[in-house]
């Protein structure tokens, strides 16, 4: 398998410091280093998806753990009580810029709708 050179991978190396949120032995969670919201942390998975596309049935336990993850680090912001976005982005229309699977957990704003 090709090594993953990508900041994430850098970052669950060891290689690149974060400000981790939390940890376990499927997904790791830290501050985005260029916040959108009082609240944006980013979820990704320890094994080496570069986007949501690659994804099938064989991921699906790990998809619904970063979802309850992302949900549980929501309670401990506290913006569960006021409502947050979950986004994942793919490829360049969907301006994904780090190319392993992520999740941004945003809050602690009012969000617009459309988004973009």
């Amino acid at each position: 398998m090709t090594r993953n050179t990508t900041v994430f991978g850098k970052i669950l190396r060891g290689e690149v410091p974060a400000r981790m949120v939390y940890e376990d032995d499927l997904a790791v969670a830290f501050h985005d280093i260029q916040p959108q919201a009082p609240v944006h942390v980013l979820i990704i998975p320890r094994a080496w998806l570069k986007s949501v596309d690659q994804a099938d049935v064989s991921h699906e336990q790990l998809l619904g753990h970063l979802l309850i993850v992302a949900a549980d680090i929501a309670r401990e912001f506290g913006v569960d009580k006021t409502g947050y976005r979950l986004v994942i982005n793919h490829g360049p229309h969907g301006q994904q810029s780090v190319f392993h699977l992520h999740v941004h957990l945003l809050g602690g704003r009012q969000f617009g709708w459309p988004p973009g």
